[in-house]
């Protein structure tokens, strides 16, 4: 009996919350170790059919950089970065699609209608919902966002489907293959261009971490610039709290980065007020 009424309790503790992102836009960035373990797989299923049962709209970007490095190792294809971008050639274009678009994407929409959700899969070319251009000239087909047509996902969430993008996007060129696009920039702009209340990462990591390793629970503009010169945000968590700044001073209300790891995180951070990693509040920034 006891356990039961604890069940009745966490239902209840969480119902504030519910009632508070009732019809909602979420925008989850989907990678590390979340979208690699079997296990973590049917966790982060189970928590977006939920967030959509209760009324929450979920929007998955995914990434896939290891798939993309792993198949070009494969097939003995050299992979080449430069300042921590892939060189995106022509070859290594129709990889990366085939990659993210064709088995990624395909698996991510497959798991998630397995468990009863209502999952469609796109990329930015689809519709040409999202328009790239190069981000440097010596990076090849590795581009910048120039135009999102959010009515594209807009009416698949009106039509009750939840949208999984692959990060690549179309060209204004006649011709050209497309864009390989990082997928933490695509999330962010997708969710700043639909007005999303939330954007989530989840990553390989409890969130952004101080100088003594212990965890900081909210961030602000001023706070993370200093972080960053005094070296204590270094390496991949760079880009990804640019890409929360840059949703939030759109209009995003809430930006998280979290432990995708810790099995239910998203529903952790979401439905509880303690949470369990880093956010990047819209009210905080100067």
């Amino acid at each position: 009996m006891q356990k039961k009424i604890q069940t009745v309790k966490t239902l209840l503790d969480a119902l504030p919350f519910i009632k508070e992102f009732f019809g909602e836009t979420v925008v989850i960035k989907y990678g590390g170790s979340a979208q690699e373990n079997p296990r973590l797989k049917e966790k982060f299923a189970q928590d977006i059919l939920l967030m959509y049962l209760v009324g929450i709209k979920p929007v998955v970007v995914h990434g896939g950089g290891k798939n993309i490095t792993k198949l070009h190792n494969d097939l003995n294809i050299e992979t080449e970065f430069k300042d921590g971008l892939r060189v995106t050639s022509k070859e290594s274009m129709r990889i990366a699609e085939m990659v993210l678009s064709g088995e990624i994407n395909s698996e991510i929409v497959a798991l998630l209608n397995h468990f009863g959700a209502k999952a469609i899969g796109m990329s930015g070319k689809d519709a040409n919902a999202i328009m790239a251009e190069p981000l440097r000239e010596d990076l090849g087909y590795t581009g910048k966002i120039t135009k999102i047509n959010a009515e594209v996902i807009e009416r698949l969430i009106g039509d009750k489907f939840i949208p999984v993008i692959a990060p690549i996007a179309a060209s204004e060129k006649l011709g050209e293959p497309g864009f390989n696009i990082n997928a933490d920039t695509m999330a962010s702009e997708i969710a700043a261009k639909l007005k999303a209340r939330k954007i989530i990462f989840l990553t390989d990591i409890q969130g952004v971490l101080d100088k003594d390793k212990q965890l900081l629970h909210s961030l602000d503009e001023q706070s993370i610039v200093k972080l960053k010169k005094d070296s204590v945000i270094i390496g991949g968590m760079i880009p990804k709290v640019d890409a929360c700044l840059r949703a939030t001073t759109q209009g995003v209300e809430k930006a998280h980065i979290i432990d995708g790891r810790v099995e239910h995180s998203m529903l952790l951070e979401i439905f509880t007020s303690e949470g369990v990693g880093t956010q990047i509040l819209r009210d905080l920034i100067s």
